[in-house]
């Protein structure tokens, strides 16, 4: 700030070191004028003005000081008060601008509640012929043509889903009802939406759930688990998935292991980024890179810990690990 305040004052400090220098010089041509009288005048001025210029910068930069440590710059009640006329121009300025970005963030937030709720209604819309589409296809008794458009149906319906919960992410805090929650209903349910895909595929499931019950919000931990299941299939061929519950120091976990291409080392560290694909299968353009980042937001908002192993050829293993007491807790026994 000092150094800030000595640039903006430069041409102060030299417009009186030059007249220091115009006195000295006029003193050493002039004999009659004595030197020290005149070097005794230039050193106490100059002493002044260092005084002058301390005095000035812990006035004038108060106002400026204040300015820069502000934290919420669409606070108007957060603006130093100004007293030179300067700082008021200065103050009035700042204090429009602010208006009119509140004028512009309120329009647009206005404008995406808009375009979300619009989105919403059209994902809803769009429900209502995917399941006539799905009551016309159990009616079709071609088997081949049948389970291909089963699973282009289950498809089209799972990135839906995805989009659906992606929009109600913003209020997902509003939206949690957290019960103990029995695993085995979820869990089977999203087996069956994923059955043609499975079949489709040659997956089965080995489940042995030794722990039955968890306390969360049943329709996000259904989106959780229809993520990583997803996932699984997606990438994975005639192979078995295992899906285990137990409980480990207090915790109850839920394992999801399958036996498919896994995942390259590298990868790891970013498989939850929001748009990231894999490196080793970037040309795979029906990933979007969205399910597990989405599944990452979900997990964090229902305290669940989420571990995942992989190797490339040998699968993958997800762990969603349930807190052993936190917030929910009292809500729950109420």
């Amino acid at each position: 700030m000092i150094r800030r305040f000595l640039i903006e004052r430069k041409s102060w400090i030299l417009l009186i070191l030059l007249f220091h220098a115009l006195l000295l010089f006029i003193s050493y041509l002039d004999s009659q004028i004595p030197v020290s009288s005149i070097a005794y005048y230039v050193f106490l001025s100059f002493i002044i003005f260092v005084l002058f210029i301390i005095i000035r910068y812990r006035i004038e930069s108060r106002y400026y000081r204040q300015l820069r440590e502000r934290t919420n710059y669409l606070d108007e009640a957060d603006l130093p008060t100004p007293v030179t006329p300067f700082e008021k121009i200065a103050s009035t300025n700042i204090t429009k601008q602010t208006e009119q970005l509140k004028q512009v963030q309120s329009h647009n937030q206005t404008n995406l509640e808009q375009e979300k709720d619009e989105l919403l209604s059209w994902i809803h819309e769009v429900k209502t012929p995917l399941t006539a589409m799905q009551l016309i296809i159990d009616r079709i008794e071609d088997q081949h043509l049948k389970a291909d458009l089963n699973y282009e149906w289950l498809r089209v319906h799972l990135l839906l889903d995805q989009q659906l919960h992606k929009k109600r992410m913003s209020i997902i805090e509003n939206d949690l009802y957290i019960e103990k929650t029995e695993l085995e209903p979820i869990i089977f349910q999203e087996i069956k939406t994923l059955k043609s895909w499975c079949i489709h595929r040659g997956i089965g499931f080995d489940i042995n759930l030794n722990e039955t019950k968890v306390l969360s919000d049943g329709k996000w931990l259904a989106f959780i688990i229809r993520q990583i299941l997803s996932n699984a299939v997606k990438y994975s061929k005639n192979s078995n998935i295992t899906i285990t519950s137990m409980t480990h120091d207090d915790q109850k976990i839920l394992t999801i292991q399958d036996q498919g291409r896994g995942i390259d080392i590298k990868d790891l560290p970013r498989i939850f980024e929001k748009g990231f694909t894999s490196t080793a299968e970037h040309q795979d353009n029906a990933a979007t890179g969205m399910g597990l980042y989405l599944t990452k937001r979900v997990a964090n908002s229902l305290h669940i810990k989420i571990d995942i192993q992989s190797k490339p050829g040998e699968g993958t293993t997800l762990k969603l690990t349930f807190p052993k007491k936190n917030d929910f807790v009292d809500i729950a026994e109420v």
